[in-house]
């Protein structure tokens, strides 16, 4: 193999991983930021910090490979993903398969330095991404079972830190999972069309004509929920102001999807990226403001 081959297969391992697509790592990262922030109350280890973040990189390209695996035979006849290397023929099946299970294997070893619990629950991690992509077979709202695997770094952050998994974690996965279906019914409406012919099901065909209000109905699910765990946890100014930001940011998205443009509602989407860093602002600075009050000057 010369080494220009071996950049040509490089390239498309990325693409593959959609590391060139940056978007779906960081809506993976947030609710984990939010709940390593949430669990060591604002000072998480470094090294759990580093390991989830790596982690977080693994998983989100597995499942990337895992995805056009399983949609292969469909994503030939959708606009947006008919180029992608698996459709187009330029990564056969067994590269595929060796990928997915390299990455699987590496986000294993990265969680074996912690304890036990955490390294169990990796377990049904890895089970939710890698079937995910085949529950838009028969589920009509796909996207909560997303919404659960996109929100398992929660409940696993807690368990590194605390050993245990305490309720509060899992209200955080409930309303990461409002927030899940609600940008990615968004992201299902870009497709819709292509979808509809296909005969695969998606949130936002679920939805029908009320797909656009559907999807500020799950924000604000998310922002109530997320009003509530501040609440519970007593949280102070800074966790409300950052909801505050989102929800700002989140009413700008309806004037995005409300004409079902698929170009707006594929930027309603990536916007979500701010909306992720707007919650994760206000949970940080909340945490420090309070450390910080407790110093002495």
């Amino acid at each position: 193999m010369t080494w220009t081959h071996f950049k040509q297969r490089l390239n498309q391992y990325e693409k593959l991983m959609r590391l060139d697509k940056p978007i779906g790592i960081l809506l993976l990262l947030w609710p984990t930021l939010w709940g390593l922030w949430v669990a060591s109350e604002g000072m998480p280890n470094p090294v759990i910090l580093w390991i989830f973040a790596l982690g977080t990189l693994l998983m989100r390209s597995a499942g990337c490979v895992i995805n056009d695996y399983a949609d292969k035979d469909f994503d030939g006849h959708v606009d947006r993903t008919r180029e992608r290397p698996l459709a187009a023929g330029r990564v056969s099946t067994k590269e595929a398969l060796i990928l997915a299970a390299v990455l699987a294997l590496a986000a294993f070893l990265l969680v074996l330095p912690l304890n036990r619990l955490t390294l169990w629950m990796s377990i049904p991690a890895v089970i939710l991404a890698a079937s995910y992509p085949y529950t838009k077979r028969f589920l009509p709202i796909p996207q909560a079972y997303l919404g659960l695997a996109f929100s398992f770094g929660i409940p696993m952050a807690f368990a590194a830190v605390h050993g245990t998994v305490p309720y509060i974690a899992w209200c955080l996965v409930a309303a990461n999972l409002f927030w899940v279906v609600a940008y990615d019914t968004e992201y299902a409406m870009v497709d819709k069309p292509d979808d509809l012919k296909i005969g695969i099901k998606t949130s936002a065909i679920t939805f029908g004509r009320f797909d656009a209000e559907a999807v500020m109905v799950c924000h604000a699910l998310f922002l109530l929920s997320m009003i509530g765990i501040g609440w519970l946890l007593q949280r102070t100014t800074f966790w409300y102001l950052g909801l505050g930001v989102a929800a700002l940011l989140i009413a700008l998205q309806y004037r995005q999807i409300r004409g079902r443009d698929r170009a707006k509602c594929f930027q309603a989407f990536l916007d979500n990226n701010w909306v992720g860093m707007a919650v994760f602002a206000g949970i940080a600075l909340d945490y420090w403001s309070a450390t910080a009050a407790w110093k002495p000057w």
